[in-house]
C-alpha cells in the first residue's frame, strides 16, 4: 500500500507539470498568434485607408469607371466588412450634412414667405379708413375700437390707440369729426354731414 500510494503521487506530480507546461505553452502561442493578426489588421485598415483615398482621386480626375475590388476569402470578407463601413462612414456623414442644409433651405422658405404675407397686412390707419367708408352713420372711437378687435382680435386694438389714429386722420383731411355734447363720432373723408348724431354714451371722455 506505501509504495502504491508513493507511484500514484508521483503521477499526479507529472501530470501537473505536463498541465502547466502545456498551459503555459499554449498562453504563448495564442499572444504569438494575436500579435500575429493584429499586424495582419493594421496592413489591412492601411491598405483600405489608401483605396479610399485612390477611389476619392479618381472621381476628382472625373474617372467614371472603377477597378474591382480586390478578391478576398470569406474569411477576410468578414473581418474587413465592418472597416469598409467605418471608411465610408465620412462620405455618407458629408452626404447627410449636405441633406441637412438643403432640407434647411427648405424649411426657411415658408418663414420667408409668411415674413412677406405679414409685411403687407394692412395698418391700423387703413383698417381704420376702410371701416369708416363703410358706415353709413358716425361712429365713435369705442365703436369703431370694439367693431375692429372683433374682426381683428390677433391685433389687441385699443380704443387710446384708435382715437389718437382717428384724429391725425382728421388732420390730414381723410376723416370727418362731429360732435354731441361730449361725444365725438367720425365718419369717411366725403361722408354726408349727418342730419342727426346717434345718441350714445359718451365712451370717449
Amino acid at each position: 500500500m506505501p509504495e502504491s500510494t508513493t507511484v500514484a503521487t508521483g503521477l499526479t506530480s507529472q501530470y501537473i507539470t505536463q498541465v502547466a507546461g502545456d498551459l503555459e505553452s499554449n498562453l504563448k502561442e495564442q499572444e504569438r498568434i494575436g500579435a500575429e493578426i493584429e499586424a495582419l489588421q493594421e496592413q489591412l485598415t492601411a491598405l483600405q485607408q489608401d483605396h479610399s483615398v485612390l477611389v476619392n482621386m479618381q472621381q476628382v480626375l472625373g474617372v467614371t469607371h472603377e477597378p474591382d475590388e480586390p478578391s478576398t476569402t470569406a474569411k477576410g470578407a468578414a473581418v474587413s466588412s465592418p472597416q469598409q463601413k467605418t471608411a465610408a462612414a465620412p462620405s455618407s456623414g458629408r452626404r447627410a450634412r449636405k441633406t441637412t442644409v438643403v432640407r434647411e433651405t427648405t424649411a426657411k422658405k415658408p418663414a420667408t414667405s409668411k415674413a412677406g404675407t405679414t409685411a403687407i397686412r394692412p395698418t391700423l390707419v387703413e383698417l381704420i379708413r376702410r371701416h369708416l367708408i363703410e358706415q353709413n352713420e358716425p361712429r365713435s372711437a369705442a365703436e369703431i375700437s370694439t367693431a375692429l378687435g372683433k374682426a381683428h382680435p390677433e391685433r389687441g386694438i385699443k380704443t387710446k390707440v384708435v382715437r389718437v389714429t382717428l384724429e391725425g386722420l382728421v388732420a390730414k383731411s381723410k376723416a370727418q369729426r362731429t360732435k354731441q355734447g361730449a361725444s365725438v363720432y367720425y365718419t369717411g373723408p366725403d361722408a354726408p354731414e349727418p342730419t342727426t348724431v346717434p345718441q350714445a354714451e359718451d365712451t370717449d371722455r
